[in-house]
């Protein structure tokens, strides 16, 4: 244990929050709960991880003196919603902290920032590679219009 940061081999980063903690892993985190805060706001629930290509947004709000901050995950597939610190509270991809454990988890959100920065680049660069492939088919009269036009659909989420 290094500063309130843990570190081995699969785990990159630990840091515990004021209702969970947060592991960051070369291709996930791990939310675990853990503690008598955790208990109360989300009951016997151990951990849940999610797959950093998954995440689609973080949604950061920084402690003050009065109030504390939070990490939320947008993940694909969830709500997809921007949520308030009331709802902060008791939503299972957010973790509460301090004013005094902030700077660790704002290493965690830089991290994954750019993890996510990667990965919508790389799926960028597949979905071109994807289209030129198909227009090349279709241009060859391998597949139909109607075939390369659905392709496409799906390809580009339309």
């Amino acid at each position: 244990m290094f500063g309130g940061i843990t570190l081995n081999k699969e785990i990159l980063m630990k840091v515990d929050g004021h209702n969970g903690q947060l592991e960051l892993c070369d291709n996930k985190i791990r939310i675990t709960r853990k503690g008598f805060v955790a208990l109360v706001t989300h009951g016997l629930k151990e951990s849940k991880e999610i797959l950093t290509e998954h995440i689609l947004d973080i949604q950061f709000r920084k402690a003050s003196l009065l109030t504390n901050g939070y990490i939320h995950f947008a993940i694909s597939g969830g709500k997809g919603k921007k949520i308030g610190f009331l709802q902060a509270e008791h939503d299972e991809d957010t973790i509460i902290f301090t004013i005094k454990q902030q700077p660790e988890f704002e290493k965690i959100k830089d991290i994954l920032d750019m993890k996510i920065s990667h990965s919508k680049k790389r799926n960028a660069e597949l979905s071109k590679l994807k289209l030129e492939e198909l227009t090349l088919l279709r241009d060859m009269k391998i597949i139909t219009e109607e075939e390369f036009q659905k392709e496409k659909k799906q390809l580009l989420g339309t």
